[in-house]
């Protein structure tokens, strides 16, 4: 495990090198935080000019499922840390690179066990014992419908490798069952994924949180630790993100019971950086979903809520530096999402969106979108979660993208 004992130079012998294989807006911004402590940043996505490859020291274009490309890529850059920031990614190769003394965060194994819903529901739910709403899996259409009418209604289908909602189909009749096998095999065949599927209870919740997770390493022991941010609340639109905020208010019950899921399920799969835990919360009953090896995407309202952002947090946890998760204000994030196809696109509206109190707007800086896809997010904070996200919402409704 790497030591902080010092950072080097860019672009030199000496450099600190990360490679980020997965270079969207999440990419973007961590891109920032190592480059904000003398790290030399490479950048790899599927297309050019992603978010991330437009700051970062050296960019990469390959396709992400090739394992042949990313070793010769690997081997060639031979960098000090590899961080998986993307689901659709050759995971069978990262295990070598451990064994060639790289570091892949937070481990290899927990990568590909946090990219495969299947394979983080076992670990989860049967070997942990931590309370999941009841699911199956499966791999052909005779397996779902039966798995479907085992679960019964309503219920979500999701592909076993995705992330943000995408591919996620919600059934209320049996009705929606041709349908919701056909979103989630399309999904799959065009992120060239698996085409296995979870079919989940959809439970009754009073509403979700995301924990971040912080594993690093003490300074006054130099034993490793965990560290949590303030639990963070959001808002999905058919399975997508469109809204976050920070704190949200819990029972101390259901708050020390997510405290301890997260820290269970992360010390399972070990190693070190910032784990999005998403959990389901009815009264003081809490149910565990899912996990990320990275930075959460309704984490970004900590750009403007904490002291030390997720992806602060996770550049300084990866190098094991001192990790502080303070809230210095409630805070809130609306996305910003395209209507239509644009290759190009512009953005107006930013002034009138600026002029919102205590709000800033972020702009991701994609090359092109299509309807739904995340563009930007307007950031704001206030003497409370309530004012902040109506800041948030109003600044976001503000910005139009043409």
């Amino acid at each position: 495990m790497f030591t902080p004992e010092y950072l080097g130079t860019p672009l030199s012998p000496s450099a600190t090198r990360v490679m980020i294989f997965g270079a969207g807006e999440l990419g973007k911004e961590l891109a920032i935080a190592f480059q904000r402590l003398g790290v030399e940043v490479h950048a790899v996505d599927h297309y050019d000019h992603a978010p991330a490859q437009q700051v970062a020291h050296f960019s990469h274009t390959l396709d992400l499922n090739d394992a042949a490309a990313i070793r010769r890529l690997v081997d060639q850059v031979r960098p000090n840390f590899i961080v998986p920031e993307i689901e659709a990614l050759a995971t069978s190769v990262l295990a070598d690179f451990e064994l060639s003394g790289m570091t892949v965060v937070p481990t290899a194994r927990a990568t590909e066990l946090t990219m495969n819903r299947e394979e983080i529901r076992q670990l989860a739910a049967h070997d942990l014992g931590l309370p999941t709403p009841p699911h199956q899996f499966a791999g052909t259409y005779e397996e779902y419908i039966s798995a479907v009418h085992s679960i019964d209604f309503p219920c979500v289908v999701k592909p076993v490798m995705s992330s943000s909602g995408r591919g996620q189909f919600v059934l209320h009749t049996i009705d929606d069952i041709p349908a919701a096998w056909e979103h989630s095999q399309r999904f799959a065949e065009e992120q060239g994924i698996p085409t296995r599927v979870i079919i989940e209870q959809f439970i009754n919740f009073d509403y979700e949180v995301t924990l971040l997770a912080v594993r690093s390493v003490d300074p006054a022991t130099g034993q490793d630790a965990t560290w949590f941010c303030e639990p963070i609340g959001h808002r999905q639109e058919h399975g997508r993100y469109v809204e976050s905020w920070q704190p949200m208010p819990m029972s101390q019950t259901a708050l020390e019971t997510s405290r301890s899921i997260a820290a269970r399920i992360t010390g399972a799969l070990g190693g070190r950086g910032v784990f999005g835990v998403e959990l389901f919360v009815s009264g003081d009953d809490v149910y565990f979903s899912e996990v990320s090896p990275s930075p959460h995407d309704t984490g970004m309202v900590t750009l403007s809520s904490q002291r030390l952002n997720e992806f602060e947090l996770h550049a300084r946890a990866i190098l094991g530096l001192p990790i502080d998760v303070t809230l210095t204000s409630p805070g809130a994030s609306a996305v910003i999402r395209a209507t239509s196809d644009l290759d190009h696109p512009r953005y107006s509206g930013l002034s009138q969106a600026m002029q919102v109190p205590e709000t800033d707007v972020k702009l991701f800086g994609k090359p092109s979108a299509y309807a739904s896809r995340r563009m930007g997010l307007c950031i704001s904070t206030a003497d409370d979660v309530e004012t902040a996200r109506l800041h948030a919402q109003t600044a976001a409704a503000a910005i139009r993208v043409e």
